[in-house]
């Protein structure tokens, strides 16, 4: 496995998942023991993770004593071997935020959360990434720092996101579908884009959610049409 293939590896698994483990350091009784839990998340264009998580949880209290954190990004699920699949353990600080187009993206990946995303003893947070260790099967195993697997940038495509995302929704609901049942094989009706980024977008029907990635990363936030425009032909094609 190259260093790109690795990179891109790592960037796929954060883009792909919707849950992951996090792992805190307590900060009492059992004090300085490592704690896991399962969160929700999604992650930025620049690849940060964002969580909302409730000011009740040991978590929680444990970011506030203590951020550093890591979080566990796990693909190996339905492998017959789960050891010759990839993960990634990703490590950061994490910071509370009030970005709002930061909560808007994780809310869009999550829709279910805006029931209690308003709630006092819930907010939001980002991780800023340091590292990360990718297994990417047997023998394949890296650490990497954070611009080592950093994604190219598109100009504009996060300002952009938003409206993009609630005009292909809205106006071109049976594109979306074409994306998840013909290029992506998914069974079901209802799929919604719930994000893009340079690289791909992003599909979800109720629990289950899916990625179909691009060719070729977008150079600015222009080139999205297009390119979305393209998959639909590409889709129709297809029998």
């Amino acid at each position: 496995m190259t260093q790109d293939d690795m990179s891109r590896t790592v960037r796929d698994l954060l883009r792909a998942l919707d849950r992951v483990s996090l792992a805190t350091n307590l900060p009492g009784e059992p004090a300085a023991w490592p704690y896991a839990s399962l969160v929700l998340v999604a992650v930025d264009h620049d690849l940060s993770p964002i969580l909302l998580i409730s000011d009740m949880a040991e978590h929680t209290r444990a970011i506030k004593a203590d951020n550093r954190v890591s979080l566990l990004f796990d693909g190996t699920g339905g492998l017959d071997q789960p050891l010759t699949g990839p993960r990634a353990t990703v490590l950061g600080r994490a910071e509370r935020i009030t970005d709002e187009r930061l909560k808007a993206r994780f809310l869009a990946r999550h829709p279910d959360a805006s029931l209690y995303a308003g709630f006092k003893d819930f907010g939001f947070y980002r991780i800023a990434v340091e590292r990360a260790h990718l297994v990417g099967g047997f023998g394949r195993i890296r650490w990497l720092g954070a611009p080592e697997f950093a994604p190219p940038e598109a100009a504009g495509l996060a300002e952009a996101e938003a409206g993009i995302v609630e005009h292909m929704n809205a106006d071109h609901a049976d594109a979306v579908q074409l994306y998840a049942a013909k290029l992506l094989g998914l069974a079901g009706d209802g799929w919604k884009m719930t994000g893009i980024d340079c690289e791909g977008i992003d599909l979800r029907r109720a629990g289950t959610v899916a990625r179909l990635a691009f060719d070729a990363p977008l150079q600015t936030a222009g080139e999205a049409r297009k390119v979305l425009v393209a998959l639909v032909g590409k889709a129709r094609t297809m029998a």
